[in-house]
């Protein structure tokens, strides 16, 4: 009767919990389908007398949001991949390779954790500044390209794995190379399904950096437009909700699809 108890009580609280979660979703969404009357109508109405869909397509046609796509996607994947491919090779070195200072050069990049990432963003301009790539694509994803937490979460993945891996592929003659490709990689896929994630999501809502670097609007992201959005039409809060909407829908279908890998990638990075 207790156990009973117990889990009525669990299952009240994680609905409550879905109920908290989902309250500013919709709404938002209501609010993008009223009109600006009733949005900043007191007391606040829930349901809009008559549903304005045409918003979303003010919203298209006020901004170019095919362009805040392109660049947000472009900018996600890239850095992703980025992420993917430096952070598991100097993880890999961390954890499988002795080399001089190897722990001190380890115990400097966990240092940077520690430091508010703001902290950063002045250097990193000066830096794209003097290459001449402010405005631009390739200016707005270099500095993402590696990440000190991406190190540390996938060398936490490869100090799991036994050393007789390796040992045997030495023997079969393999460089550390071919270890890493061929033997190691493959038996981390958790850590980079939640590098992967963990990525995706902080790249596609990422808004300090792309504010900073880039101005010209053709290479805006979807933050970065909708930030622009609020300033650009005052108190219009229909419109800046459907913007809104717009800009969370690509990584909401996503998540629809890929659920399964999402909670398995950030239940693997939680254990480890």
């Amino acid at each position: 009767m207790n156990n009973k108890k117990e889990q009525l009580f669990l299952h009240v609280i994680l609905i409550l919990g879905v109920i908290f979660t989902l309250i500013p979703f919709i709404w938002m969404f209501l609010t993008s389908v009223k009109s600006l009357g009733e949005s900043i109508q007191i007391p606040p109405i829930i349901f809009p007398k008559e549903y304005k869909w045409e918003n979303y397509r003010k919203i298209i046609e006020t901004m170019p949001f095919m362009q805040f796509y392109y660049n947000t996607i472009i900018y996600t994947v890239v850095r992703t991949i980025g992420q993917i491919i430096f952070c598991s090779m100097a993880a890999y070195a961390f954890a499988r390779i002795e080399f001089p200072f190897r722990n001190s050069i380890f115990m400097m990049l966990l240092a940077v954790l520690m430091v508010p990432g703001q902290i950063f963003l002045l250097p990193q301009y000066i830096i794209i500044q003097k290459l001449g790539l402010l405005n631009t694509i390739s200016g707005l994803v270099l500095p993402g390209l590696f990440s000190s937490f991406g190190t540390f979460l996938m060398r936490q993945f490869f100090m799991t794995l036994p050393k007789e891996l390796e040992e045997a592929a030495v023997i079969d003659g393999c460089n550390h190379f071919q270890i890493f490709y061929k033997v190691m990689l493959p038996l981390v896929k958790p850590g980079l399904v939640a590098l992967v994630i963990i990525t995706s999501l902080a790249s596609w809502n990422q808004l300090m950096w792309p504010l900073i670097v880039n101005t010209s609007t053709d290479k805006m992201t979807l933050s970065a437009g909708l930030a622009s959005l609020a300033g650009q039409h005052g108190t219009d809060y229909p419109l800046a909700m459907a913007g809104a909407i717009l800009g969370v829908l690509p990584m909401l279908i996503m998540f629809i699809i890929f659920q399964r890998k999402f909670i398995e990638g950030m239940a693997s990075s939680g254990i480890k």
